[in-house]
């Protein structure tokens, strides 16, 4: 297998689906892509019913190039990260990790179109978040729930309005962001910087005023960005967290128990929004984004310094402060089911708490003169007057 091999395999994996979203190629089953959140196999000439060991291993070291980096890391890794382009036709970051001794990798097309608030959609505060001059600003969710997106569509609203410096370290870099109002400088891990901690203390020395993280992966990232926060500028950054609660904890947790009531101050003083995210398949095709969104405010603040209770929840906070922004994923997703966008069985399947949005559609199925339950025939007996037993 050369090069060219490898490209028509791929273009033919692209045009197996309008919304393909992830390429796996994978020892023993077919050639296979990933579109709206299901694993399909793809035909090509000649045939290809089960990938070899070999064909997965050329299909990698192709990908790779010869990258002594990237080699090094899949040798005493385990896996590697990188980005590879088809030309004229996609870009794509890659990941290629060894199993049972064999070799897979999974390509996620990454798009070409900057995205924006507007065209996606996104609630109004994301607008907000784009002027704040200050603090820490996290995006949370599992890998594909469309992180990265949100944070490249409030990118792309600062260049639009703000004639400042923006410095992102991602791994790979996704969405290419051309000069406008601001200035980009856009950073690759491997390429242009070693370790997130490493870039980020390296950021603090080139007069950014926003900076992007890919990924808080360990204490240092964390302290660096947090000391950023601390010096006027505002960090953007995403963690592997189900909810905004669940976020702030974890970042309380990566702390030492005699360190926490500090960390906490920090926090209180520092984080401005935490954004959590779900995709859910979308009524008549493609995925819908779920969005919980947490605003610093005085009760929130309150919980961070002296910790939650069992009345006092980062979720009910969320749940009573609409008119800061802030909401559940249980309440939008009640909104996703109300506006006909994604079904019951998906809405209970993503919710945080199940019987409150059990609730919340129940009472929207009666607004619609819709049943609320399954059971019928139920009818009231009245016994006649008269002795029981006669």
């Amino acid at each position: 297998m050369k090069q060219p091999e490898i490209n028509y395999w791929i273009a033919a994996m692209l045009a197996k689906h309008e919304r393909v979203s992830d390429l796996n190629i994978t020892v023993g089953k077919m050639l296979q892509v990933e579109s709206d959140g299901a694993l399909t196999g793809v035909d090509v000439e000649p045939a290809v019913l089960e990938l070899t060991p070999f064909q997965t291993e050329v299909f990698a070291l192709n990908l790779i190039d010869g990258n002594k980096r990237l080699l090094s890391d899949l040798v005493t890794k385990g896996s590697c990260d990188l980005s590879y382009t088809l030309p004229g036709q996609a870009r794509f970051r890659v990941n290629v990790f060894t199993q049972k001794g064999c070799f897979t990798s999974v390509l996620r097309k990454l798009e070409t179109e900057i995205p924006s608030i507007k065209q996606f959609n996104f609630p109004d505060c994301f607008n907000k978040m784009a002027q704040e001059r200050n603090g820490l600003i996290l995006f949370t969710g599992a890998t594909g729930t469309g992180k990265t997106t949100s944070m490249a569509a409030i990118l792309n609203e600062i260049n639009l309005t703000r004639a400042v410096h923006l410095v992102t370290l991602e791994d790979p870099i996704e969405y290419v962001h051309p000069h406008k109002k601001a200035t980009f400088n856009q950073r690759e891990q491997g390429d242009d910087f070693d370790t997130f901690a490493g870039g980020l203390r390296a950021a603090l020395r080139q007069a950014p005023k926003v900076i992007l993280v890919g990924e808080i992966r360990d204490r240092v990232t964390l302290e660096i960005a947090l000391t950023a926060a601390e010096t006027g500028h505002v960090v953007f950054s995403s963690l592997h967290t189900i909810d905004a609660g669940q976020t702030l904890n974890r970042v309380i947790g990566m702390y030492e128990h005699n360190e926490q009531g500090q960390v906490r101050n920090r926090l209180a003083d520092t984080i401005r929004w935490v954004v959590s995210q779900r995709l859910l398949p979308r009524i008549g095709g493609g995925r819908i984004a779920a969005l919980e969104i947490l605003c610093t405010s005085l009760r929130i603040k309150d919980l961070l310094i002296n910790g939650e209770t069992e009345e006092k929840t980062f979720y009910n906070v969320l749940k009573e402060g609409v008119t800061l922004d802030m909401r559940t994923f249980d309440q939008h997703l009640l909104q996703l089911f109300e506006q006909e966008l994604i079904t019951e069985q998906h809405a209970l399947s993503y919710s945080s708490n199940r019987s409150v949005v059990k609730r919340g559609m129940d009472t929207v199925k009666s607004s619609r003169g819709e049943k609320t339950s399954n059971i019928e025939g139920l009818e009231m007996v009245i016994e006649e007057e008269g002795d029981p037993y006669a």
